[in-house]
């Protein structure tokens, strides 16, 4: 990555090249990116099959950035996820490129930001800070205690926050750890504890369930809610172990480099039958490239899952299949090293962890009408809340309230033209610019 980017920095201070960071656009493949920036397709068919299955894992609406020399692509570093990336450099002597997949590099940034209110929340904050993912966050975590449409001119909001830098601009997911809100003598707080959840005190409330039986005389007819635990999604495989765990970044044992491990592999004999985890619609039954014969599984609101290496498929594409069915057995085709099921989990079509989610209890509520004339035991249950402080919350409120007495200041990221470098005086780039690169 620190390759990457001086590459870029060498090319901008030397040649009339404008460093670019457009929107990955909706529908488009990569194959089709080639051929738009006239790349020939022959660079797709030498990437590995291990490589070829993160080309989806593009997503549309993401931005990533470009080198160009007028219309000539010279670097291209696509993010797949938010530790690594796509990257596709030019050969300046033989015109041909080159393709990998390297680590993302970043920073983290934490700023404590004080705004004062002169249009609105967002147009200020994004003003003062060049960042406007802070202002929508900071809206999503006072949602139903403060309306931003009655904020006034001299209104002040202070918040402290976390953000990953990428070449100088703000990467990934914004996290703000503590905000005030001033509004003539009235101040809003709001802190946000391990789980993100938001609190308007450095309290947080606990609930707590106390069960018990007690003695009653039931002489009417009463409705009584129970409720039991069913698992959501079972587990692929009765029988193995695990041997690979999901990441985003992992040393691949056939490649010898970083890449995604987007699944959890169980190692097991070949021949060990496969389980579908719940009820769905088969909607992909055959051979995909790295992964050998593969089955996928649409199981409705938003989930897919994926079983890979597969020596030997049970079900058809179009067909329907319960929780339990044997879908498949475990094999070693495709890139593999030996039996195994890899086996991979979509939310909305992005990767999660299947760990988080297999074997996880849900509770299912149902209410039953009781009629009783004697006495008898009856459970009962008292839920109570405790106040529990969040952790850093009481200082985070110190320096809060100090720097109200402060004047507005704040980190001041890129603005978003400045994505767009013209090297039209190389001394004056130098300058401004140069320095900035290098040190990241």
């Amino acid at each position: 990555m620190w390759r990457s980017v001086l590459f870029f920095m060498l090319f901008t201070l030397l040649w009339s090249a404008e460093i670019r960071e457009p929107v990955w656009r909706k529908g488009e493949t990569f194959s089709d990116y080639l051929q738009r920036n006239g790349v020939s397709l022959d660079l797709v068919k030498n990437i590995s099959p291990e490589d070829a299955k993160y080309l989806s894992e593009i997503q549309a609406g993401e931005r990533f950035f470009e080198l160009k020399e007028g219309k000539t692509l010279l670097q291209t570093l696509i993010p797949i996820g938010e530790e690594m990336q796509i990257q596709l450099v030019r050969d300046l002597r033989t015109g041909k490129y080159r393709f990998d997949i390297i680590p993302i590099v970043y920073r983290e940034v934490e700023d404590q930001a004080l705004v004062e209110i002169r249009k609105s929340c967002y147009v200020d904050i994004d003003r003062e800070t060049h960042n406007p993912r802070l202002g929508f966050l900071l809206k999503h975590l006072y949602k139903g205690a403060v309306d931003f449409r009655k904020l006034r001119r001299g209104d002040r909001v202070a918040f402290q926050y976390r953000q990953k830098s990428r070449l100088g601009k703000p990467w990934g997911q914004s996290e703000i750890r503590g905000a005030v809100i001033e509004s003539g003598k009235q101040k809003r707080f709001v802190f946000v504890d391990e789980e993100g959840n938001a609190w308007n005190d450095i309290h947080k409330k606990i609930r707590t369930t106390k069960t018990g039986k007690k003695e009653v005389v039931y002489t009417v007819t009463k409705r009584v809610r129970r409720s039991h635990k069913y698992t959501r999604f079972s587990m692929p495989i009765r029988q193995g172990r695990i041997t690979s765990r999901f990441s985003y970044k992992r040393w691949h044992p056939i490649l010898h480099r970083y890449r995604p491990h987007l699944g959890v592999d169980w190692g097991a004999r070949r021949g060990t039958p496969l389980y579908a985890v719940a009820k769905g619609r088969v909607v992909y039954a055959g051979w995909m490239r790295g992964y050998g014969k593969v089955v996928k599984i649409d199981h409705g609101r938003g989930f897919v899952t994926l079983y890979a290496h597969q020596s030997r498929i049970r079900v058809r594409r179009g067909s329907y299949v319960k929780r339990g069915q044997v879908i498949g057995y475990v094999g070693s085709t495709g890139r593999s090293t030996g039996p195994h099921l890899h086996f991979g989990l979509y939310k909305n079509g992005r990767a999660v962890n299947p760990l988080k989610y297999l074997g996880k209890k849900s509770k299912e509520a149902t209410v039953q009408k009781i009629t009783t004339r004697h006495k008898k035991m009856k459970n009962y249950t008292i839920v109570t809340m405790k106040k529990v402080p969040i952790k850093g919350a009481r200082s985070i409120r110190k320096r809060l309230l100090d720097a109200l007495e402060e004047n507005p200041h704040a980190y001041l990221w890129e603005n978003y033209e400045e994505s767009y470098v013209h090297i039209d005086d190389r001394d004056r780039y130098r300058q401004e610019k140069g320095q900035r690169w290098a040190a990241k």
